[in-house]
């Protein structure tokens, strides 16, 4: 998959992203705009239907004063009718009255208003400070009002505020409810387009990861192939010239030409076998079916043979190893073959990703329930970018068309693959061409 088509599926991506995210906060203001006009509608609505009961209340209150007070001038009657709520009126009156006789009045001239609500009323006297609500009068179409003999329990005198100023009396609409529309939360849409946001950002970063690393694979794979076929086509090359030499060779004349030209055929044919097997085993080599056989070791004795190794390889080169460790023994119990070549490895590519002569350190340190194992060389460095990568199996570092150092890309998968494998951990730690180093912590059993 090319870098284009992976650019212009995050440019879809992202323009399909911003293309939902206008379209829910369009839907969402639009949905909110209409729902305050509704609220403001029914708020009218309901403002209208209270103030038409006001006006029916204060008209059958009017009579029933009207009719307590005959004897009276009729230009007291106003201002003697107190809104204290929309569910609650004080009459004021001069004299006295029987509960029973104000009850009647208020039954008829409730029905004469077309109030069909339930009410309860209460008569103060200012001159024994007392009141006392009455029961609870039920509005019923067929009966047209039932006395409740019970009065309601969270109803009293002090709940209504009655003062004691004066000689009234008070009626009171408890069911007569003020229905107050409130706009839905606005956090409910901002959570619903929160939680789409975060659904088809994660949807559209999940995706697009599995493109890239499906990209990055097969550049991966191609890189293996084209080192693969470029490892390969050399000792094929060369059998299959020393076996054309080797036909042309007259017997017994040429013997010695015959022994040099099977030499050579022998030893690129284990070479080639070599490098068929190291891939096969690699493969195999997972983490489920890797098999230890750990014993005792001393690490130090270890890192000895691979620095010996390295001066004898290296004699002719000039390069330098050290080692550095404080106390003469370092036990663990690991897998000695498996971690000797992870030792091997990891020196090896110090010494091929040199451009100079190699200048090793190796040091070991006791940490706690563990050693720790650091390899730094002076090689070419590794980037920032690929550091993330070096482990994973058939990657190398990428580096066009030169071909100067062989491989597979298979040496630094197996070194995190045993590492962990013997419950540790592998580090790396570089800059371009100022070195790198490999630190492996390694638990003492």
């Amino acid at each position: 998959m090319k870098n284009r088509t992976v650019n212009a599926v995050a440019i879809l991506g992202i323009f399909s992203l911003i293309s939902i995210l206008t379209v829910q906060f369009v839907w969402i203001h639009n949905t909110r705009q209409l729902q305050q006009e509704y609220i403001d509608i029914q708020q009218r609505e309901d403002s209208l239907n209270l103030r038409e009961f006001a006006q029916q209340a204060r008209a059958a209150l009017r009579n029933v004063l009207t009719q307590l007070n005959q004897n009276e001038d009729p230009n007291n009657i106003y201002g003697a009718i107190k809104q204290v709520s929309y569910q609650h009126y004080t009459v004021d009156i001069s004299d006295e009255i029987q509960p029973f006789y104000l009850e009647t009045l208020l039954k008829k001239e409730f029905y004469l208003q077309d109030i069909q609500q339930d009410f309860l009323y209460g008569i103060y006297d200012c001159f024994i400070d007392s009141i006392e609500l009455s029961g609870l009068i039920t509005f019923d179409k067929d009966s047209i009002y039932a006395k409740q003999q019970l009065p309601l329990k969270d109803i009293t005198p002090e709940s209504l505020n009655l003062t004691k100023d004066g000689h009234y009396f008070t009626v009171f609409f408890p069911n007569l409810k003020l229905d107050k529309i409130e706009a839905a939360s606005s956090f409910s849409p901002i959570a619903y387009l929160l939680i789409v946001v975060i659904f088809v950002v994660v949807f559209f970063a999940f995706s697009l990861g599995i493109i890239i690393r499906q990209k990055r694979l097969s550049e991966v794979k191609n890189d293996f192939i084209n080192n693969m076929t470029h490892e390969l086509k050399t000792p094929i090359s060369t059998i299959s010239l020393s076996s054309e030499l080797l036909l042309r060779l007259e017997l017994p004349q040429d013997e010695e030409k015959m022994r040099k030209y099977a030499s050579i055929i022998y030893k690129e044919n284990k070479r080639l076998e070599k490098q068929v097997e190291r891939v096969l085993n690699i493969a195999k080599l997972d983490k489920d079916k890797v098999i230890l056989n750990k014993e005792e070791i001393d690490l130090i004795a270890i890192l000895e043979e691979v620095r010996e190794n390295f001066n004898f390889n290296q004699a002719q080169g000039g390069g330098q190893i050290q080692l550095n460790y404080l106390s003469d023994q370092a036990r663990i119990f690991a897998d000695p073959v498996h971690l000797t070549n992870v030792l091997f490895n990891l020196v090896d590519n110090a010494v091929k990703y040199c451009k100079l002569s190699p200048a090793i350190q190796m040091s070991i340190q006791e940490e706690k329930e563990g050693y720790r194992i650091e390899i730094q060389d002076n090689g070419i460095g590794i980037r920032k970018e690929d550091q993330k990568l070096i482990f994973d199996k058939f990657y190398r570092v990428p580096t066009g068309n030169i071909h100067d150092v062989k491989g597979f890309g298979l040496g630094l998968y197996y070194v995190k693959l045993i590492v962990e494998a013997h419950q540790g951990k592998i580090d790396v730690r570089s800059n371009p061409d100022k070195g790198t180093t490999f630190s492996i912590w390694l638990p003492l059993r």
